[in-house]
């Protein structure tokens, strides 16, 4: 059975920094693509990131380009999502998914296996 866990979410200022990590077990996610993303109270789960399966061909959410970085590490079976300049409005739970397919996808239906979320606070 495969299985997501994020960590690393907290409670942060504005202009402070968090790294996510999700460790995937249950099976290997070399080959797919890995993606993040948020929701926030009273919205909709929204794309953040995502990466390749060879760490390659990055894509962000233009409201986070530039102080986000999405890297994995394959050996470890681990997705990292870093954080830097959170404003405010970063505030969410994010999550972290594997995708079917190694190709990079904004949708939340190219991807099968979901986390169960950790929260980020970002306070003014």
């Amino acid at each position: 059975q495969v299985q997501l866990a994020e960590s690393g979410g907290g409670s942060v200022q504005a202009g402070g920094s968090l790294r996510l990590s999700c460790a995937v077990s249950g099976r290997t996610f070399s080959n797919n693509a890995v993606g993040w993303f948020r929701q926030a109270p009273g919205k909709e789960r929204e794309f953040v990131a995502a990466i390749g399966w060879s760490g390659t061909l990055p894509r962000y959410a233009d409201s986070v380009k530039g102080r986000f970085t999405v890297s994995r590490d394959n050996a470890r079976n681990t997705g990292f999502l870093q954080m830097n300049s959170l404003k405010p409005e970063d505030t969410a739970a994010y999550y972290c998914a594997v995708a079917r397919t190694s190709g990079v996808s904004t949708q939340r239906s190219s991807y099968d296996y979901w986390g169960q979320g950790t929260q980020v606070t970002v306070s003014s």
